[in-house]
């Protein structure tokens, strides 16, 4: 695990090895224990390792080929690496070390592009070819490990994370509005785009190659598609599903350094750390955090699934002001605004660690694959059950009252109820996920800002931008799929990148190998949901090794008490920041409409708890940003 930089300004100007080494001081956190760079005329590229396969000096990067034409710098892990080294090894290689990078760059020499889809981890790649000067890039099919590029001045350059960029003078970072509109809409901007207009994300599943001249290629080497179920039985399906867990789990156990998992108490954590204890010799070492709020705190549910798997448990609790106080530093991390609460938490948990462990498994990816939101179930009552949302409907229509949970739970049914009038599955995602629908944000923005944005309907827009047409038949494999691509990469996995690697943390998620996705693509949907029982394959394979009862309990996800934070000095906190911080400079956001939304907030009448927060990390990032 580590982060890589590059730079290829092709032709305009040489490139030098200080440049390469100032972008990867600005990474230093994702790899504490070696650097390494390379230089070749108007071509650089460097890297900061955190050593956790072949901890010798044979795993240094950049690593040049035997014949010397190929140097490769690497950002991740591949699980399946000793079985690609062996096929290397018979086709009369000799390897000098056992780092996978090693077998990633041995295996560009023996198939060329067709390597990435051989790779099943977490990557992202760069390959330098000396002989054509061309470099071949490459981002994980999931988007688990983050890439960073932009085009200007006629080259091109990249980086693990936004940060790296800023080091290359004459580089400009120009705040796109649209961007800015789908960060108060998400909480987060959509890819390929990034907050800065010249700045994009590589997609996942995909490769760019940059030659000397002409325009970059972009190739995509995976995609998600459902199959045709197998004819086999809920008995076959669940011992099948078991099998294939237990030999995922077990190729991403692969470390030179102590492991260990985040545990919630949840059905995924508790899975992934269910199998790892049937796999592993040595009890597992589990993290967990807690709050004093006790629906938000989990920890007495994770402690009873460490107890009973025998693991070495370690959990801490989470004070308010220790959150505000850490706010400036998780939003650094991140590099564009960023606001899912929930990447608190993660900040601590992965801190609380590193204290142990230099690697740490992680369950993100059950909800999106097998069904485990709310929103898959009501995705299924809009199909079936149509008149109950028009009762939800009716019932949002009645007046507010002195009392915050009225408000908020009359608020929460005018939000699903409108989701349910909408179209199309893909319309729902998007509105689903809002933090505030199109029209709420209307009445927060300046004249002149909503001149730059696209007018018509926006939930039509985004689903014809991002989803051409159903692939499925059943809307909740479509809500699945698109959680999948666009959520997945764009919010969960972005939050625990971040927060785990500024604890240089690796963290890895076995449920999001591409060949178990596979896999998840073809277990019928209807072991997916069963009734209103999300994850119900998933639930079925893991329920004899865990203690009795805990699949049972209602899904809480790893949340934070936000709304009672923002009423109280944390949302002072947050007002004081976006007043001191001169992000009313965007020109985005009307002053008046900003400080209305705090009112409204503290009072009660509505929970504006979660663009509240958007708006602090907004302001925190503003401060921050790189000029030009």
């Amino acid at each position: 695990m580590c982060g890589i930089v590059g730079w290829y300004a092709r032709g305009n100007r040489t490139v030098d090895e200080g440049t390469m080494r100032a972008m990867c001081a600005t990474i230093v956190h994702r790899g504490p224990d070696d650097e390494g760079t390379f230089a070749d005329g108007d071509f650089g590229f460097g890297m900061r390792r955190l050593a956790i396969v072949d901890l010798s000096p044979l795993g240094h990067q950049p690593m040049t080929s035997d014949c010397g034409r190929y140097v490769i710098t690497f950002n991740g892990e591949v699980f399946n690496h000793p079985a690609l080294r062996a096929e290397l090894e018979a086709a009369g290689h000799t390897f000098r070390g056992h780092s996978d990078t090693e077998s990633i760059l041995r295996g560009w020499v023996t198939w060329g592009p067709a390597i990435w889809a051989k790779l099943e981890g977490m990557f992202a790649v760069a390959i330098w070819d000396k002989a054509e000067r061309t470099v071949h890039l490459a981002r994980d099919p999931l988007g688990i490990k983050p890439f960073f590029y932009t085009l200007q001045g006629g080259g091109i350059a990249w980086g693990s994370e936004l940060k790296t960029l800023a080091a290359i003078p004459g580089l400009s970072f120009t705040p796109r509005a649209k961007s800015m509109d789908e960060y108060f809409a998400f909480g987060h901007v959509l890819a390929p785009h990034t907050i800065y207009d010249e700045v994009l994300k590589l997609p996942p599943g995909c490769s760019l190659t940059v030659s000397a001249t002409g325009e970059p290629r972009l190739e995509r080497f995976w995609e998600f598609r459902y199959r045709t179920a197998p004819e086999r039985s809920e008995r076959d399906w669940i011992e099948h599903f078991r099998e294939r867990f237990l030999a995922v789990t077990k190729r991403h156990l692969q470390a030179d350094v102590p492991l260990g998992a985040f545990l919630s108490g949840g059905v995924d954590s508790s899975a992934v750390v269910a199998a790892m204890s049937r796999v592993m010799r040595e009890p597992v070492r589990t993290f967990t955090i807690g709050f004093d709020v006790n629906e938000f705190d989990e920890s007495p549910w994770a402690r009873r699934v460490a107890e009973h798997l025998g693991c070495v448990h370690t959990e801490r609790k989470v004070e308010l002001d220790d959150a505000a106080v850490i706010l400036p530093q998780l939003a650094r991390c991140y590099d564009e605004p960023f606001a899912d609460p929930s990447a608190i938490p993660t900040w601590y948990v992965s801190r609380l660690a590193r204290e142990q462990v230099i690697v740490a498994m992680s369950g993100d990816g059950g909800d999106e694959l097998f069904a485990g939101y709310e929103r898959h179930y009501n995705e299924r009552l809009v199909q079936e059950n149509g008149p109950l949302f028009r009762w939800a409907a009716a019932l949002s229509k009645l007046p507010p009252m002195p009392l915050p949970k009225w408000n908020y739970f009359r608020q929460r049914l005018a939000k699903v109820s409108a989701d349910a009038a909408l179209p199309s599955t893909f319309q729902r995602f998007f509105s689903k996920y809002q933090l505030a629908p199109r029209d709420v944000r209307a009445k927060l923005y300046r004249p002149e800002f909503t001149a730059q944005l696209d007018a018509g309907d926006e939930l039509a827009r985004l689903e014809a931008a991002y989803f051409a047409r159903p692939v499925s038949r059943d809307p909740v494999e479509n809500l699945l799929y698109a959680d999948t691509l666009v959520r997945l990469p764009d919010d969960m996995l972005t939050k625990v990148d971040r927060a785990s690697m500024a604890h240089s943390l690796e963290v890895r998620v076995p449920f999001l190998a591409h060949t178990f996705v596979d896999f998840a693509a073809s277990v019928p949907v209807s072991l997916k949901l069963r009734g209103a029982t999300g994850k119900y394959i998933l639930r079925k394979a893991v329920e004899p090794w865990l203690p009795p009862g805990i699949l049972d309990r209602p899904k809480q996800g790893f949340a934070v008490p936000l709304a009672r934070w923002v009423r109280g000095d944390f949302g002072r906190y947050a007002e004081e920041l976006w007043r001191d911080s001169g992000a009313e400079d965007a020109g985005a956001l009307k002053p008046e409409a900003v400080t209305a939304l705090f009112a409204e907030h503290r009072s009660g009448r509505a929970d504006r708890s979660q663009m509240l927060f958007a708006l602090a990390m907004f302001a925190l990032w503003w401060k921050d940003r790189p000029r030009a």
